[in-house]
């Protein structure tokens, strides 16, 4: 008898867990206004920008998936005493920029190396971090820049053409490391 109560528990418990693992879930179950119909049963459509890699377009349960590219512009200052065309605003950036054309990007993957360079370093040579991370691109260790040239520790453009050989070589392109930059954290 003493023992009932603690067993009644365990068997409640129990049974519990069972119903929620194991009973089938219908429709009704859920306070869905599309499955209930009703004035919201027809939602209006949503939207999501990303940037990065998408999958292509497609559907999933009764939902449309589009892709729309939206170009984002690089950020520019005018160039001094000039009405021209815009430059890149630092240094450092109009190094890269002349880099990132080379290598054939376009404007957006130099906006995302912007983006990605900012977050890391600010576009600062001196920059590290406790974990021994350095430079524009963070490289961790700092020394492994030391293959794009032997100023690494100061020169923008070393540190530059170092962090775009690991972008290729890893993410194959700016776009790429930001957004893997923006789901984990780093890259």
């Amino acid at each position: 008898m003493q023992y009932s109560l603690p067993i009644f528990a365990f068997t409640a418990a129990l049974a519990f867990v069972v119903v929620l693992v194991f009973a089938p879930q219908t429709p009704a179950a859920y306070a869905d206004p599309v499955v209930l119909g009703g004035a919201a049963a027809h939602p209006a459509p949503q939207s999501i920008t990303v940037i990065g890699p998408v999958s292509e377009p497609g559907a999933r349960d009764k939902y449309t998936v589009t892709r729309k590219i939206i170009p984002v512009a690089p950020p520019v200052a005018p160039a001094k005493g000039k009405l021209g065309p815009a430059v890149p605003a630092s240094e450092a950036q109009q190094i890269a920029y002349g880099m990132v054309q080379a290598r054939g990007w376009g404007d957006d993957e130099f906006s995302c190396l912007v983006a990605l360079w900012n977050k890391e370093s600010h576009w600062t040579t001196t920059a590290g971090n406790a974990s021994g991370a350095y430079g524009i691109p963070q490289a961790l260790p700092g020394s492994k820049m030391a293959s794009a040239g032997a100023d690494w520790e100061t020169s923008a453009a070393t540190q530059i053409t170092w962090g775009l050989g690991y972008i290729s070589g890893r993410y194959q392109t700016p776009c790429n490391a930001w957004g893997h930059s923006q789901s984990t954290g780093w890259y």
